[in-house]
């Protein structure tokens, strides 16, 4: 048998997150030869390595990131299975940890009415909000990694989901341009931009606009940009939850009929889809969605209630 032991999947995420062996060891009350040797057998086991060695701990590898990905996953399943095995009742109750991922105009504009219900409607339930910056794997990125069983994500694009992973659309969000009021010819101003902005989902559209110049400022967050647009200092091209924060000394203007959009949503593991507390959040994300910004979508599958 090839399949790994949930106390050598332990050994790994341990690992994994305090950067080595030693500090793994002291983690789990284990030596450093003991989590050494039970790294060794599951990357035989595998074939695969897992973790790059060096004087500095240990990093995990591309295959190390996929399997601890799993690795999280199974463990926290491994945990609703016993708490629901001591009380059967639990699986039908929605309550306990609940872990959520969601990019930083999500956290504020859509989680609060959500989480104001959630603790209303049930008392018990313990949501865990994570706020992640949507690039690179993003907040779909954590519920992949295990580390979060729920994500407000971005789900449309040419950069699929990681695999294995259901999605259903929450809302179309539309782009607009926000400027400085009252300026003749906004479009002719710099533009301000952040990491964030203008992904796949937009990148078509962006790269079709000859009036639009590279960003002469680059902030760290879409706050700061529209900080740096009250203050007179250019225009910006921005989604609708982003520009829900947009002060008086900001003005909003509609890009047209072939504006970008881009569609968010929420991002489970096929596993974590039916339990209780999960849907209890979707229930409440699908209820307060209609209320953020217009356009909203179903999406081809819709994930259980």
């Amino acid at each position: 048998m090839n399949d790994l032991a949930p106390q050598e999947l332990r050994v790994l995420v341990a690992v994994a997150d305090r950067g080595g062996f030693s500090a793994a060891g002291v983690a789990l009350g284990l030596t450093q030869s003991a989590v050494s040797h039970s790294v060794r057998g599951s990357e035989r086991k595998l074939g695969a390595l897992l973790f790059d060695r060096g004087r500095s701990g240990a990093k995990p590898t591309a295959a190390g990131e996929r399997v601890l990905g799993y690795a999280r996953r199974v463990l926290h399943l491994l945990e609703l299975m016993a708490a629901e095995a001591r009380d059967p009742a639990r699986s039908t109750q929605v309550g306990g940890p609940v872990r959520i991922a969601a990019f930083r105009s999500a956290a504020l504009h859509l989680l609060p009415p959500v989480l104001r219900s959630l603790r209303a409607r049930y008392p018990e339930l313990e949501p865990q909000v994570r706020i992640v910056r949507e690039v690179g794997r993003g907040t779909a990125g954590e519920v992949a990694d295990g580390r979060a069983d729920l994500a407000i994500a971005t789900v449309s694009g040419s950069s699929p989901l990681p695999p294995g992973l259901l999605s259903t659309v929450l809302i179309d969000e539309p782009y607009s341009l926000a400027h400085p009021p009252g300026h003749p010819a906004p479009r002719s101003l710099p533009l301000i931009d952040w990491d964030e902005n203008c992904g796949s989902y937009t990148r078509s559209w962006w790269q079709a606009q000859d009036w639009i110049p590279a960003a002469t400022i680059k902030a760290e967050d879409d706050g700061a940009v529209l900080a740096l647009v009250a203050g007179g200092h250019g225009m910006a091209i921005m989604p609708a939850l982003s520009l829900a924060d947009a002060p008086p000394t900001v003005a909003v203007t509609d890009l047209g009929a072939d504006r970008p959009v881009r569609q968010v949503g929420y991002v489970t593991t096929p596993e974590l889809a039916g339990s209780a507390a999960v849907r209890a959040v979707v229930r409440e994300l699908r209820a307060v969605r209609g209320n953020m910004v217009p356009g909203e979508a179903q999406g081809p599958n819709p994930l259980p209630l």
